[in-house]
């Protein structure tokens, strides 16, 4: 009997060391956590407005080393779930500026309020994590190849789902209009698939350390090299003006008050910086387009019998036609965020409703029976989503005109250049997020809009930063932010041809969604393939 008692403890003591070892073998180890972190660090630094864009082209390598190199089931997607939840929280920071600087939080309650966020848009990089790990471990370090594809296809449902596509890899590219003409036949996730094959390469070539591995890298930069450089244009000097373009940059600040005194003072900002620059331009023949941005103006032409008076007798004495952004009547006692047309005649000829409104700043995505969704509603607004896509003339041109955060939707630039769009437009506020990184990466979003489409793209904002983009993602006569500013830009009639991109759209990414089902579905029924040949 002593003897058996003596042994109980030994015996709980060897189970408990056991559970501890368990546990430290299933759980990432430091490094593990650091190497992960260290991606998300870098990948932050190569966006705006940290500029540091030759970074993404390895950011990865350190995730998909330690991803590669776990065996356990889950770590992986933890891993992949740091990652993906460092990057986000770290790149859109200026999320809580508005919260803090307008909503008068204290950044000890705004800074964690975005971590949930960050945390939901985390998952689809732990999903990679998770795949990437397991076809790894079914067909060897070879399979570290297929990380563009994988990563593709996740990037495209995360915009499917959460109808989300801020800061996509291939962004971090945006101005270097070298590296982006890949996007003309397969948009930003083409550029990004290209980002992701280069870190993969330099992962499987460190984690063979072999001839072959090595020679396998140098064939992906070369291939590189060419697709970037089969894929830029050159653009061609502006040879016969069909428009000439005034964009207004009129700074009206967030925290405007809107006395009757206060409106009118900004109201005669935008007229009187119109008339200025107007001034500037030597009588022609050519149309003149003069562009007011979004802005908290909250203009209302329909409803304003003053403002419609106001705009007619400008356009009619200037000879110009003007676009602005303004709150129409919708069905249904709801409002449009518009852009409106005014033509030299002081008509109305055109109106554009934004489709794709902000969730929580243009409308909650609550139904009624959600508690504090009408709160919510009463404080943010809520808008009505347009349905049409119409272009407006400017001159013998074609303008497709979207609103904000229209710019981050592929498909709005796509389907307008599709209806017959001569020349893009993107009218925006960023003001209420300061002078912070934002206003670059939204910029970020229009360059691709046009290489996408080969149409030139004029960003024309209220704070900044309003720019002309060429067709090939050059990016001119940027304005600074946070100060009345006004460029004026000619406009001639670009090539007539569509890209690849605009023709069939996501085809690259969809495909790569299928390969990485099909690649998912061979991970449970495929043998072991290529693992010693490489």
């Amino acid at each position: 009997m002593q003897d058996v008692v003596s042994t109980r403890p030994t015996s709980n003591a060897q189970r408990l060391a056991g559970n501890l070892t368990r546990l430290r073998e299933s759980a990432p180890a430091l490094i593990d956590f650091g190497a992960a972190t260290l991606s998300a660090v870098l990948l932050i630094l190569s966006f705006p407005d940290f500029n540091l864009w030759p970074l993404a082209w390895c950011a990865l390598v350190p995730l998909l080393l330690v991803v590669a190199m776990n065996r356990g089931r889950w770590r992986p997607l933890f891993l992949g779930w740091l990652f993906g939840t460092v990057f986000f929280y770290g790149s859109c920071y200026w999320l809580t500026y508005s919260m803090i600087h307008t909503g008068g939080i204290s950044p000890w309650i705004a800074y964690p309020l975005l971590l949930p966020g960050a945390v939901l848009l985390g998952i689809f990089p732990g999903l990679f994590g998770l795949f990437m790990a397991r076809v790894i471990r079914r067909w060897g370090t070879p399979a570290v190849l297929l990380a563009p594809v994988i990563w593709s296809a996740l990037e495209w449902l995360r915009l499917e789902v959460t109808g989300q596509l801020w800061n996509a890899i291939g962004y971090s590219q945006a101005f270097r209009p070298s590296l982006i003409g890949p996007a003309r036949w397969g948009g930003v996730y083409a550029v990004g698939a290209l980002i992701v094959l280069v870190n993969a390469t330099i992962a499987f070539a460190l984690l063979r350390q072999r001839v072959p591995a090595l020679v396998l890298s140098a064939l992906v930069f070369i291939l590189l090299l060419i697709l970037t450089s089969a894929s830029r244009t050159e653009i061609r000097p502006v040879q016969n003006t069909e428009a000439v373009v005034i964009a207004i940059q009129p700074n009206v600040p967030m925290d405007l008050v809107k006395s009757n005194d206060d409106m009118k003072l900004l109201a005669t900002r935008h007229f009187e910086m119109s008339e200025a620059a107007l001034k500037q331009i030597p009588n022609g023949t050519e149309p003149r387009l003069v562009i007011w941005p979004e802005s908290p103006m909250n203009f209302g032409y329909g409803g304003d019998a003053q403002l419609r008076s106001g705009l007619a007798s400008f356009a009619q004495q200037h000879h110009v036609s003007i676009l602005l952004n303004s709150q129409e009547t919708a069905p249904n006692d709801g409002i449009y965020n518009s852009a409106v047309l005014i033509n030299e005649q002081g008509k109305l000829v055109a109106q554009y409703d934004k489709i794709r409104l902000l969730p929580f700043g243009e409308y909650v995505p609550l139904p009624d029976w959600v508690p504090g969704a009408g709160l919510i509603r009463a404080i943010v607004g809520d808008f009505t989503a347009g349905t049409n896509y119409r272009l407006m003339p400017v001159g013998n041109l074609r303008a497709g005109v979207f609103i904000c955060i229209e710019s981050a939707y592929p498909s709005i630039a796509r389907r307008f250049t599709n209806e017959g769009a001569n020349v893009l437009i993107n009218i925006s506020n960023d003001g209420y997020l300061g002078p912070t990184a934002v206003m670059r990466q939204h910029l970020a979003n229009a360059v691709f809009r046009a290489v996408e489409n080969g149409r030139p793209l004029l960003s024309v904002t209220n704070t900044g930063i309003t720019a002309f983009v060429e067709a090939n993602g050059e990016t001119k006569d940027a304005t600074a932010g946070f100060k009345p500013e006004v460029r004026i830009w000619n406009l001639s009639s670009p090539p007539s041809e569509r890209t690849f991109y605009t023709k069939h759209g996501d085809v690259f990414v969809i495909s790569c969604a299928v390969l990485s089902l099909l690649i998912l579905v061979f991970t449970f029924v495929g043998g072991t393939l290529w693992r010693k040949n490489i």
